[in-house]
């Protein structure tokens, strides 16, 4: 038997952004920030077959987006949004950057001073 480590925060960082690379994971997870619900309900909408739908939850599941309550033949689904919490806190970090640039541009497009003239 073979001790296997506990996922790194990065691991779990990865999984998490591989979860939400596909649109219909995307629309899936939105589907569930609104309201719990069954694996029929989240099938519904979409041009595929309910076996599909559950390869997409399955990758949700386990990305720990999403947990699973089965009661008899009836599985309801809920999101887990502390999950993406390492998301955002790693998207932060390139809007702060982005901001402070914009910002940067934006001060120097309003200055009165003469520009150079671009080169060809």
């Amino acid at each position: 038997m073979t001790n296997t480590p506990p996922p790194s925060p990065q691991d779990n960082l990865d999984q998490v952004f591989m979860a939400l690379a596909d649109p219909t994971r995307r629309q899936i997870v939105r589907m569930l920030s609104e309201q719990d619900r069954t694996v029929g309900e989240l099938a519904g909408p979409f041009p595929v077959s309910l076996a599909a739908i559950s390869k997409h939850i399955k990758v949700l599941e386990a990305a720990g987006i999403v947990t699973r309550q089965v009661d008899g033949r009836v599985h309801t689904l809920a999101l887990r949004p502390e999950a993406l919490a390492g998301a955002l806190d790693w998207i932060s970090i390139y809007r702060n950057f982005w901001t402070r640039r914009l910002d940067a541009l934006d001060e120097l497009l309003s200055t009165d001073e003469p520009r150079p003239p671009l080169e060809d």
